[in-house]
């Protein structure tokens, strides 16, 4: 257990600014160099705040009837992508706050989005189905209906895309939606994370374990014994370590030499509830936290697993998600309440 609190902010996270949403806010990001923070709601309103301020930039209410349900920064350009209930994707100018394309995907519900690494192709999951667009909005391909809804889509590299439903993680030609490796395994997969190089992925599921797979030699592996689902996965940058949620503790799996097979997790206390949301900066070993407890964390690790809380700090309700700006000195959290929170992380305490 960490001797930090979460009373105020503490150890290397300090005070930077907070801002509202009308709404619960559903997911966010910084645009490319950290100029601002973008917010989509739960009442389909869309917002920029300035990343040194938390100053309004602007704001666009009820855009996505029924309410926004994925946020995609463009690896590349200041543009972002937002996917909502009304079956919709929009591409957005995050400087002006206009959308410079629409595009009805389906009837379904949009829940995921994501940029392709080199931002020539956008992806989008909607009900049973997967489409690919390229950056100007035209249509690629549209996958066949998968088993069941599809929970989680990521990109393995620019040319392969991977998505998640129940019993399968199927992976698709990026240029034709071709079909190629399924890792099977029965049991409904709520999430899906991969490891940078492609090779591993690693889903939580609904029976409150964790299933990954080594595409290389389609081995697979199953930690059991979570207390909830994990519903939060999160790899650091060089794939070494696995951090999963399920429960009030952080359990991270180091996969350095024969790992994670064997060995023993780093666990890691100091959430009160449930962890919703983890998150690796780009560089280095520190890992943000969210819980349902309204606490958001960052931890130090090593490359075993184990590791320290070097910083706390709560916010007014459950954390929703957080976000490392991309330089790494500064972290995002968004909570229930409405709340956008951003502290300035230092090197040290």
């Amino acid at each position: 257990m960490s001797d930090l609190t979460a009373d105020s902010p503490e150890g290397v996270l300090r005070p930077g600014w907070s801002a509202r949403v009308d709404d619960y806010p559903i997911a966010g990001g910084w645009t490319l160099r950290g100029e601002a923070l973008v917010v989509g709601d739960a009442a389909g309103g869309v917002y920029a705040f300035d990343g040194k301020s938390g100053a309004t930039i602007w704001a666009q209410r009820g855009v996505h009837e029924g309410g926004v349900l994925a946020v995609a920064i463009h690896p590349s350009q200041p543009v972002f992508a937002t996917g909502g209930q009304d079956g919709r994707v929009l591409l957005w100018s995050a400087a002006e706050g206009r959308t410079s394309l629409a595009v009805d995907v389906g009837s379904g519900w949009v829940e995921n989005v994501a940029w392709s690494p080199d931002g020539k192709r956008l992806a989008v999951s909607c009900a049973r189905q997967v489409h690919a667009y390229g950056a100007d909005g035209a249509k690629i391909w549209r996958s066949d209906d998968h088993p069941s809804t599809v929970s989680a889509i990521a990109w393995s590299s620019p040319e392969e895309l991977a998505s998640a439903c129940y019993g399968r993680v199927t992976f698709f030609d990026a240029s034709g939606g071709k079909p190629g490796q399924k890792l099977e395994w029965t049991g409904s997969l709520v999430s899906m994370v991969l490891s940078p190089d492609g090779d591993i992925v690693a889903c939580g599921s609904q029976d409150n374990s964790v299933h990954f797979w080594r595409r290389s030699t389609e081995q697979d592996s199953m930690m059991s014994g979570y207390p909830a689902k994990p519903s939060a996965l999160a790899f650091d940058g060089t794939g070494t370590l696995l951090a999963t949620g399920g429960g009030e503790a952080v359990t991270v799996w180091s996969f350095q030499g024969r790992g994670p097979e064997g060995t023993r997790p780093g666990v890691l206390d100091l959430h009160a509830e449930t962890v919703t949301t983890l998150s690796f900066a780009r560089r280095g070993m520190r890992l943000a936290s969210g819980g349902r407890d309204g606490v958001v964390a960052v931890w130090s690790l090593g490359r075993g697993g184990k590791g320290d809380a070097i910083g706390a700090a709560p916010v007014a309700d459950v954390v929703g998600d957080v976000y490392w700006r991309p330089d790494g000195h500064a972290l995002a959290a968004l909570d229930a309440q409405g709340g956008a929170t951003v502290w300035q992380v230092m090197a040290r305490a």
